[in-house]
């Protein structure tokens, strides 16, 4: 028994399935994975957040001074409180964060994915984060060698009062292990460095960004230390380039402070507990973030 169709049609009509989305070259990324960030972009970052910093620092110390009456009789403020300074070193990680999320606002809506935060593959990102933090400490014993530098033991804790008390010594180790970690991995690899690639490409971008993220820690590293902080961020531009993920970025950063911190406290088996307790601390606020933004692209899952 045979069917009949209208006029003209010898089959049913059925709707062809869309074409498949063609594979991209290799090395190319999707649109939506590239954000349009230009150059002149994490610069105007960089003045942008440091001035809002130093405003702000201003703005605490002479709310400190207004609380307590440190001014002196040449009418200059007198040396912050540890409060005041750990408040001021706070506003000036939000205060990077802010001026990236502000330019970034210029190349359209910013996601987290567009500045790093994607998933990646596990093991080979374990791999590539080891090896750049121990081509760091390699880099800086020879450095210290080469120098003759006697110590080069982190002074930020003891500048920031973690002295002072169990409460100072907490919130300094909250805010070395995590937040700047997090803070300036978001600006200088998430934000700068990709604003940097669309220039000249990922080495000049992780050069310049490196010994910008060297430099900016002149006033709170030992100047012996600085040589080794530039190829530190030169190295982690490098990770962050080859994983694709800010993740691994983040995860060594805060690794080394966590040691860096606890060697200022000449701490032994406590290193292991800051160290476990940072990561993770920020693997939860980095949950946080994905989640509050809403499903991820599949481009940018492991």
């Amino acid at each position: 028994m045979s069917t009949a169709y209208p006029a003209g049609l010898e089959a049913p009509f059925i709707h062809p399935p869309p074409p498949q989305r063609p594979e991209l070259p290799d090395g190319i990324e999707p649109t939506s994975m590239a954000p349009n960030w230009r150059a002149w972009m994490g610069f105007v970052a960089l003045l942008l957040g440091f001035v809002a910093a130093a405003v702000g620092a201003v703005i605490l110390t002479l709310i400190g001074a207004a609380f307590d009456g440190s001014v002196v009789a040449s009418g200059k403020l007198a040396n912050p409180s540890p409060a005041i300074n750990i408040l001021a070193t706070v506003v000036q990680d939000l205060c990077l964060i802010g001026a990236a999320l502000i330019l970034a606002r210029i190349g359209g809506r910013p996601r987290p994915w567009d500045f790093g935060l994607r998933g990646t593959r596990f093991w080979p990102a374990v791999g590539w984060s080891l090896l750049t933090w121990v081509s760091f400490l390699a880099v800086t014993l020879a450095w210290v060698a080469l120098v003759g530098a006697e110590d080069v033991a982190d002074t930020l804790p003891s500048e920031l009062g973690a002295d002072k008390s169990s409460v100072a010594l907490v919130s300094v180790g909250i805010l070395v292990c995590v937040l700047a970690p997090l803070a300036e991995e978001f600006f200088f690899r998430g934000f700068f460095f990709t604003a940097l690639r669309s220039w000249k490409g990922i080495w000049p971008a992780a050069l310049v960004t490196g010994l910008i993220f060297g430099g900016i820690h002149a006033g709170s590293s030992n100047i012996a230390f600085l040589v080794p902080l530039a190829f530190f961020g030169f190295a982690l531009c490098l990770l962050y380039a080859k994983t694709g993920s800010l993740y691994p970025c983040i995860a060594i950063h805060a690794a080394n402070n966590s040691v860096a911190f606890s060697s200022s406290q000449d701490w032994s088996w406590q290193m292991a507990p800051v160290l476990a307790g940072s990561l993770a601390l920020l693997a939860l606020i980095c949950w946080l973030i994905r989640l509050a933004a809403g499903p991820t692209p599949s481009w940018a899952l492991s």
